[in-house]
């Protein structure tokens, strides 16, 4: 298996992704193509006395600046497009980039494209909640949709739970103001009643509506929404991690005697910490693509973008995209 990594993308590159892919390497035995300014990524992988790793040259970068519509068409040759580039020549199996999400949504869907019949690829996190995560599906690629692109994201959400993270049955709930099987606007009436057929059929297992209370409560493994609610949802999650983190470090170091209490709660409180970090899960997946692409989170250090690719390789070996292949039939509207 090879994973193609842009070495360029990112808040950190390249010194920690060529950290993060040498480890990989290293530990999960993959063959890695790193793709980026040759000079300095030679130099990183120097510096971590690494010389099996192949290097593809690319001068320019992609940055947060540029118009994420155009960037991979107006920079040819930047890590991201030259990446994306050999994942649809056969040069690899799979991309990971910590680089600009809309440029990497864009340039997958332009160049690698979307399997046939899926509407729209979806951005797909999975939330730190109960044994196995919740899937998130869209969180941002999708802005506006139809009740097809709902019912097609429960699909792809269904398959990446049960092949990535181990659920046996995913629950599918649609995010909702209520759970009520009346509640919402247009959209989600029409996609519950979608999502509803799709149960009747035994093609998916829908619970119903479900709260964002519900998220976190164990009750579902797949949350279907639209990519505008589902971004500000996941935005708010990883700021209330941050501001939960931030007070029970306030609380433990207020005085000695809390200290002491951290001291006994030590390694739960590191356990704890671990469970609720969106990055030990790696990245985000963009499903739809006829071929796995990763994208890394933009503030990526080794062990997350580690972390990353090991989640590009548990897709690639998954077989998610056959099945959708395979029951793409079934994620249509009959108006065609």
């Amino acid at each position: 298996m090879r994973i193609i990594v842009d070495a360029m993308g990112g808040d950190n590159a390249p010194q920690e992704i060529v950290k993060g892919a040498v480890r990989a390497r290293r530990e999960l035995g993959v063959d890695v193509t790193l793709v980026g300014r040759r000079q300095e990524v030679e130099d990183c992988l120097r510096a971590e006395n690494c010389s099996d790793i192949q290097v593809v040259d690319a001068s320019q970068v992609i940055e947060m600046a540029d118009d994420p519509s155009t960037a991979t068409r107006r920079k040819k040759d930047s890590s991201m497009a030259v990446a994306l580039n050999l994942l649809k020549d056969g040069q690899g199996d799979a991309v990971v980039s910590a680089g600009s999400t809309g440029a990497l949504l864009t340039g997958a869907t332009l160049t690698v494209k979307r399997i046939r019949g899926i509407r729209r690829a979806a951005m797909a996190p999975v939330l730190p909640a109960g044994e196995h995560g919740v899937i998130l599906i869209d969180c941002g690629a999708n802005v506006e949709c139809t009740a097809e692109y709902l019912l097609q994201f429960a699909y792809m959400g269904s398959y990446y739970a049960r092949k990535i993270m181990g659920c046996a049955k995913p629950r599918v709930g649609l995010l909702n103001v209520g759970t009520e099987d009346t509640k919402g606007g247009d959209l989600q009436h029409q996609a519950f009643a979608l999502l509803q057929k799709a149960h009747e059929d035994g093609r998916i297992c829908f619970v119903g509506n479900v709260e964002g209370t519900d998220v976190f409560s164990g009750a579902v493994d797949v949350v279907v929404t639209d990519g505008f609610t589902g971004n500000v949802l996941l935005k708010s999650v990883e700021g209330v991690i941050k501001h939960l983190m931030s007070q029970l470090k306030g609380v433990f170091y207020k005085n000695t005697l809390n200290k002491l209490a951290a001291a006994v709660l030590k390694s739960d409180l590191a356990a704890m910490k671990k469970a609720m970090d969106v990055n030990e899960v790696g990245g985000t997946a963009l499903i739809g693509i006829s071929k796995p692409v990763i994208k890394a989170h933009g503030s990526s250090n080794a062990a997350s973008f580690f972390a990353a690719i090991r989640q590009a390789t548990a897709f690639v070996e998954s077989g998610i995209i056959a099945d959708i292949i395979e029951n793409i039939d079934y994620m249509k509207l009959k108006t065609e």
